[in-house]
C-alpha cells in the first residue's frame, strides 16, 4: 500500500492527540508514515508507533523549526517527493493550513482544508467538510496532484495498531527565500489544568450572558473535566481571552458534549461548535438561536441552573 504522510503535531516529543486521530485516518487510505519536525523524537516514537506508525521521517533543522510556515512546506516538500504518497494529512491549525497551501503550490496538487472526514471510494481519497456553519455536508475529492488535507480534530476516536515507526533521518535545504520570517522567542503556555479546547472531549462555554463572570462556567468545566471556550461577544468585551473563542473566527470544536451558556447562537458561533456531537445550551431567551439545533435546552439563569448542575454532577461523582 502507497504510504499516507502525516504531520506531527507536537511539543517537545509530546504528541498531541490529533496525531493519533490522523494516524487512524491514515490507516483507512494506506500505510501510515509520520513526519516529525524538530527535536526529541525518541519521545514521540512509542505513541507514533502505538497508532500505527511505520516510518518517522525527521527533520531536526533549526532552519525549519526557526522560522514560520514556508521552511515546514520546503520539507514537506523534499519528503513528498521521496515518499510519493497517496495522501497528506495536517491537523487544521491557522499555522498548518498556511503550510497545507504552501505545499499544494510547490507539488502543483489540490488542498482541502477543515475536513471532518476522510473516505477511499473507487480507488480515489474523498474528504467530507461541513458548510454553511454545518448545515451541509459535502463530498470532494483532489483531481490533481497529491491530495492535501487538513483535517478537524475529533472527528474520529483515535484506534491503536502497532507498528514499528522507524526513523528516517531527512537533509532538508531551506531557501533564503523561505527564511523571511525568523521566530525570535518563545513562551510555554500558562497552563491552566483543563484540556486543549480543540482537543477537549467536553467543551462548556459563555457568551454575553455572563456579564463578563466566568466563575459558574468554569466551575462546571472542572467539574465535568472539560475545557473553556467564549463566544466572540465575550473575547471582544475582555471578558475571557481570544485564545478561548468559538466561532468561525476563533477556534473550531467538535467535542462529544458541548454546553452553551449565555450564548444566543449567531451564525458565526454555530460555525465553530455545530459538529458537536452532542449540545446542550442554557438561556433566559426561549427564542435565542442556539435552541434551533441543540439536543438538549433549559431556558433559564445560567447563574441559577450551571451551579445547580455542578452540584448535581459533584454528588453524582461521590454518589
Amino acid at each position: 500500500m502507497a504510504e499516507v504522510l502525516v504531520l506531527v503535531d507536537h511539543t517537545d516529543g509530546q504528541v498531541k492527540k490529533t496525531t493519533a486521530e490522523l494516524l487512524t485516518i491514515a490507516r483507512e487510505i494506506g500505510t501510515p508514515s509520520a513526519v516529525f519536525v524538530g527535536s526529541n523524537v525518541d519521545a514521540a516514537r512509542p505513541r507514533l508507533a502505538q497508532f500505527g506508525a511505520e516510518k518517522v521521517y525527521v527533520v531536526d533543522n533549526p532552519d525549519v523549526t526557526g522560522y514560520l510556515v514556508a521552511p515546514l512546506a520546503e520539507a514537506l516538500a523534499t519528503i513528498a517527493e521521496q515518499a510519493q504518497p497517496a495522501a497528506i494529512l495536517l491537523p487544521t491549525t491557522a499555522h498548518y493550513k498556511e503550510a497545507a497551501g504552501r505545499l499544494a503550490i510547490k507539488l502543483n496538487s489540490g488542498v482541502i482544508t477543515d475536513a471532518t472526514g476522510v473516505e477511499v471510494a473507487d480507488g480515489a481519497v474523498n474528504v467530507l467538510k461541513q458548510a454553511f456553519a454545518a448545515s451541509y455536508t459535502t463530498r470532494s475529492k483532489v483531481t490533481q496532484g497529491t491530495p492535501i488535507i487538513t483535517v478537524k480534530p475529533n472527528v474520529t476516536a483515535p484506534t491503536a495498531a502497532q507498528a514499528s515507526a522507524t526513523p528516517v533521518p531527512v537533509e532538508v535545504t531551506v531557501s533564503d527565500a523561505a527564511k523571511g520570517a525568523k521566530i525570535t522567542e518563545t513562551k510555554p503556555k500558562e497552563k491552566s489544568g483543563r484540556p486543549e479546547l480543540t482537543e477537549a472531549a467536553i467543551v462548556v462555554s459563555g457568551g454575553r450572558g455572563t456579564s463578563g463572570d466566568f466563575s459558574p462556567v468554569e466551575a462546571l468545566a472542572d467539574t465535568l473535566g472539560a475545557a473553556v471556550g467564549a463566544s466572540r461577544a465575550a473575547v471582544d468585551a475582555g471578558w475571557y481571552p481570544h485564545s478561548n473563542q468559538v466561532g468561525q473566527t476563533g477556534k473550531q470544536v467538535s467535542p462529544q458534549l458541548y454546553v452553551a451558556a449565555g450564548i444566543s447562537g449567531a451564525i458565526q458561533h454555530r460555525a465553530g461548535m455545530q459538529t458537536s456531537k452532542t449540545i446542550v445550551a442554557i438561556n433566559k431567551d426561549e427564542e435565542a438561536p442556539i435552541f434551533e439545533l441543540v439536543d438538549f435546552g433549559v431556558v433559564g439563569d445560567l447563574f441559577q441552573v450551571l451551579p445547580q448542575a455542578t452540584e448535581a454532577i459533584k454528588s453524582a461523582k461521590n454518589g
